[in-house]
């Protein structure tokens, strides 16, 4: 099972912008589907956005249009680039392919 390793979580202003990383132990490339998800305090996890190995992407509606999901094969990367950051993005962001990273906070402050 292939090991991933998130990043780039923080503390951002309401309106800011982070971007994501998921490191692979291994190649990603045969890997078809990849995904986001989150988890706020006292919620269920949910989905965020994925992309298929052809790059077709696919977002949860409440992130569409401020989100980007993206893969670099040749670095075994996976990234979530967020723009015009809500406070009710506040969660847990867990990478996830055939298995799960340990996930990366990101607080936004209002």
């Amino acid at each position: 099972q292939v090991q991933l390793v998130e990043s780039g979580g923080g503390l951002v202003q309401s309106g800011g912008s982070l971007r994501l990383s998921c490191v692979a132990s291994r190649s990603i490339a045969s890997i078809n589907v990849m995904d986001w998800y989150r988890q706020a305090p006292g919620k269920q996890r949910e989905f965020v956005a994925t992309i298929t190995r052809a790059g077709n992407t696919y977002y949860a509606d409440s992130v569409k249009g401020r989100f980007t999901i993206s893969r670099d094969n040749a670095k075994n990367t996976l990234y979530l680039q967020m723009n015009s950051l809500k406070p009710e993005d506040t969660a847990i962001y867990y990478c996830h392919g055939n298995s799960w990273g340990q996930g990366t906070q990101v607080t936004v402050s209002s």
